[in-house]
C-alpha cells in the first residue's frame, strides 16, 4: 500500500480515537519508530531508454561530421580541421560534459537532502532521550505508563466504534502487558510503516520499563549518529564531484570562445561557398551555447525575475494579425547599420519585450549586430506588419541582422504569437537563423531554413 494524503487521515482518525492510549505507553517508542529510515528505493534508471537515445546521438553526431566534411572538400587541412574541432567541442564535448554537470548537481542535491534528513532524525530521538530522561526524573524509572493508559481511557468514557473496540481490547486483555501486545497488532493493520519501523515499535511499545526504553533509544541515536556521519560526508564528496564536473565543463567552453575567436578570422580565406557555409554553421552554434550560458547567469542575477510566458510587449495581448502583408515603403528608411540600410532609431527606447521570449532575444541580437529596433512591433508574428510604421524595411529577401517574423502557425510558429528570429548567414537557398524560445524560456537555439524568399524579413 502506498501512503497517501487518504491514508494519512484515515490513520489521524483511528489514532485520534487512540491517543490516550498510545500517549502514555508509546510517547518515546513511536517517536523512535518513526524516526528509523525507511529504505530509500534504488534509483532504476531506464537502460533500454538511455541506450537507444545514446545510440541516436552518436548516429546523429557522426552525420553531421560526415556532412561537414563533405562541406570543407577542397578547404586546407589546418582550416577544416579546426572547424571539426569547433563543431566536436560544442556538440559532443560540451554537450557531454553538461550532462555530468546535470546528473552530478541532481546527486549532490539528493545526497545533501539524505544528511538533512539523517541529521534531523538524530535530532528528534536525541528530543525523545529528553524527554524520556524528564519523565524518568518525575515518575521514577518503574513508572507503568501502560497501566496509566487503560486508566486513562477509562475517565475519557469515549464513545463509537473504535473506543468499543479498544473496550474489548481491554477487558480481554489478562495482563497490561498483554493489552499492549494487543494494541500493538490491531494498530499495525493501519500503520503503513518500514519494516525496520514497525520492529522497533513493537519492541520498544512491549517494553514496559522506562529503563529498558531509555536503554533502546540510545542504542537507536548511536546509529542514527553514524549514518548522519556517513550521509553528511557522502553529500560532501558529492558536492566536490559536482563542483569539478562544473569546472571541467567551464575550462571547455573558455576553450571553445579560444577557437572561436581563432576561426572566425580565417573564414573569409574560405573559397567554396558550401565550406562557408559549413563554418559559418559551427560559429553559431559556438555562439549559441555561449548565448545560453550568458542568460542563464543573468537569469541567476534577476532575482526571481518571471516572464509572463508570452511574446507581447506587455498589458493586454495583441490579437493575432490578420491585415495583409505590407508593401515596402517607397520612401528610405532611417539607418542605424551603415550601408545595409537596416535598423531605426525611431521607436527605439530600449528593450521592453518580454525577457526570454523570441522578441527580447531578436531586440537583444540586432543590437549587438549594430542594428536599433523599434520597442514595440508587439508579437514576434505582428513584427512584419509594424516594422513600416517606423520607416523599417520589409520584405522576401534575406539579410544578415535581418529579423525574420513568422506569421501564427507558419513553419512551426506559435499558433497565436507567432514568432520572429534573426538571420545569421544566407547562402544559396537557405539561410541560417537563431533564436529564443523554441526549446525553452532563454534557451537559444538555431536551425536552417530552405527557400527563404518565402518569409518576411524586416531590415
Amino acid at each position: 500500500m502506498v501512503w497517501s494524503i487518504a491514508t494519512e487521515r484515515i490513520y489521524m482518525t483511528k489514532a485520534k480515537t487512540m491517543r490516550p492510549v498510545l500517549a502514555a505507553c508509546a510517547a518515546s517508542a513511536i517517536c523512535v519508530a518513526g524516526l528509523l529510515a525507511s529504505p530509500v528505493q534504488p534509483a532504476r534508471a531506464n537502460t533500454y531508454s538511455n541506450l537507444v537515445n545514446a545510440q541516436s546521438q552518436h548516429a546523429a553526431s557522426v552525420q553531421r561530421e560526415a556532412h561537414l566534411k563533405q562541406q570543407l572538400a577542397g578547404a586546407s587541412t589546418e582550416l577544416a580541421d579546426k572547424i571539426m574541432e569547433l563543431d566536436d567541442l560544442t556538440n559532443n564535448k560540451i554537450v557531454a560534459a553538461q550532462d555530468k554537470v546535470t546528473q552530478a548537481n541532481a546527486d549532490a542535491a539528493t545526497a545533501q537532502e539524505e544528511a538533512d534528513a539523517a541529521a534531523s532524525r538524530l535530532e528528534a530521538a536525541q528530543k525523545d532521550k529528553e524527554d524520556l530522561e524528564a519523565q524518568i526524573e518525575k515518575t521514577g524509572k518503574d513508572y507503568d505508563d501502560a497501566h496509566a493508559a487503560v486508566a486513562q481511557l477509562a475517565r475519557e468514557e469515549q464513545h463509537g466504534s473504535d473506543a468499543s473496540e479498544i473496550m474489548s481490547v481491554v477487558t480481554g486483555a489478562s495482563s497490561t502487558k498483554d493489552f499492549v501486545n494487543s494494541m500493538q497488532s490491531r494498530d499495525a493493520l493501519s500503520r503503513n510503516e518500514a519494516n525496520a519501523a514497525s520492529s522497533a515499535a513493537t519492541e520498544l511499545n512491549t517494553s514496559m520499563n522506562r529503563s529498558e526504553r531509555l536503554d533502546a533509544i540510545e542504542k537507536q541515536i548511536a546509529t542514527l549518529k553514524t549514518q548522519a556521519d556517513n550521509k553528511a560526508a557522502a553529500a560532501q564528496s558529492a558536492a566536490e564531484t559536482a563542483q569539478n564536473e562544473r569546472d571541467a565543463l567551464e575550462q571547455l567552453r573558455q576553450e571553445g570562445e579560444a577557437r572561436r575567436n581563432e576561426l572566425t578570422g580565417m573564414v573569409s580565406s574560405l573559397k567554396s561557398q558550401s565550406a562557408k557555409q559549413a563554418a559559418q554553421t559551427v560559429l553559431i552554434a559556438s555562439q549559441v551555447d555561449s548565448y545560453n550560458q550568458q542568460y542563464i547567469k543573468e537569469q541567476a542575477t534577476a532575482n526571481g525575475q518571471v516572464s509572463s510566458g508570452q511574446q507581447s510587449t506587455g498589458g493586454s495581448a495583441a490579437p493575432a494579425p490578420s491585415a495583409p502583408a505590407p508593401s515596402a515603403p517607397s520612401g528610405g528608411s532611417t539607418s542605424a547599420g551603415g550601408s545595409t540600410g537596416q535598423g531605426t532609431s525611431n521607436g527605439d527606447v530600449g528593450n521592453r519585450y518580454v525577457a526570454g521570449q523570441c522578441t527580447w532575444y531578436a531586440y537583444n541580437r540586432r543590437k549587438e549586430m549594430g542594428i536599433g529596433t523599434p520597442s514595440f512591433l508587439h508579437n514576434g508574428g505582428q513584427w512584419y506588419i509594424y516594422a513600416p510604421q517606423y520607416g523599417l524595411r520589409v520584405d522576401h529577401s534575406p539579410q544578415v541582422g535581418a529579423a525574420l517574423s513568422f506569421p501564427p502557425g507558419v513553419a512551426g510558429a506559435d499558433g497565436y504569437y507567432g514568432h520572429v528570429a534573426v538571420v545569421e548567414a544566407v547562402y544559396g537557398n537557405s539561410i541560417l537563423i537563431s533564436e529564443m524560445n523554441v526549446k525553452g524560456e532563454f534557451i537559444v537555439s538555431q536551425r536552417v531554413l530552405y527557400n527563404p524568399g518565402q518569409y518576411w524579413y524586416v531590415h
